[in-house]
């Protein structure tokens, strides 16, 4: 794959994101699209961007991520006209699981931004995907999505919907000049993940995760974890049996 020029991005604000926009910049991106719910952090990010590749063009959109309408208008508005070369969706939150337990409307506001917000901006840029005939569409989802467990299965359910998605997404277009790709980061250091850090949890740097999801895009893999040493962990933990796994705590 060439480096990508046109690329948009939903969750631009979030830290691996910005720096997978970085690395697209200093490679030759001329044009970005960004999405966010957070004007301020747009426009900095967009500020930077442009001061990495001088003559850049960097649009900002401010959006509410769980509007239908929205969504279907911003896969639409962005660099109308143009075909994307890459559409990256990274935008989701971390919810605490025991107030998801407890809370059904923190509940429901953790699978409405983890999985159906990105499910329905996948839909609605993979139509626009399609008609061109060109294009790779890229889902950040979790490791936390290959398994549930205890301690976070509320977010895990979340990304298990968006590896379903990016699966069936990956089956429809197999015969496509599209190509779908399905990012899962482990643990990774990022103001998402600060109260993991504040207990001590081993967390990868995100320059690192942003380093794997570039080159996994550029690869066209249909599925990227990041570190790469994830995916050995989770065939692991997908693969123990249950008389096993019931006495893990995780």
């Amino acid at each position: 794959m060439n480096a990508p020029d046109r690329i948009v991005i939903v969750g631009a604000t979030s830290r691996i994101a910005e720096l997978c926009a970085r690395r697209w910049a200093e490679s030759g991106a001329r044009h970005f699209s960004l999405a966010g719910r957070d004007g301020q952090r747009l426009e900095a990010i967009a500020a930077d961007l442009c001061a990495r590749a001088p003559g850049a063009e960097v649009e900002c959109a401010v959006l509410d991520f769980t509007d239908p309408a929205r969504i279907a208008a911003f896969a639409q508005d962005a660099q109308p006209g143009q075909r994307l070369d890459l559409v990256l969706i990274a935008h989701g939150s971390l919810p605490d699981q025991g107030a998801c337990e407890r809370d059904m409307a923190e509940c429901a506001r953790a699978l409405e931004v983890n999985a159906l917000s990105p499910a329905l901006f996948a839909q609605a840029f993979v139509q626009r995907l399609e008609a061109a005939g060109h294009g790779t569409l890229a889902l950040i989802g979790s490791v936390a999505g290959d398994r549930g467990r205890k301690s976070n299965y509320v977010y895990g359910a979340a990304k298990g919907l968006v590896t379903r998605l990016a699966q069936g997404l990956q089956h429809r277009l197999a015969n496509s000049p599209v190509c779908v790709v399905l990012i899962k980061p482990g643990p990774t250091d990022t103001p998402m993940t600060a109260a993991l850090k504040s207990r001590g949890a081993p967390l990868a740097p995100a320059e690192d995760v942003a380093a794997a999801i570039v080159r996994g895009i550029a690869a066209r893999r249909r599925v990227v974890y990041a570190p790469a040493k994830w995916g050995l962990i989770m065939m692991v933990i997908r693969h123990l049996p249950w008389a096993v796994f019931r006495r893990m705590d995780i």
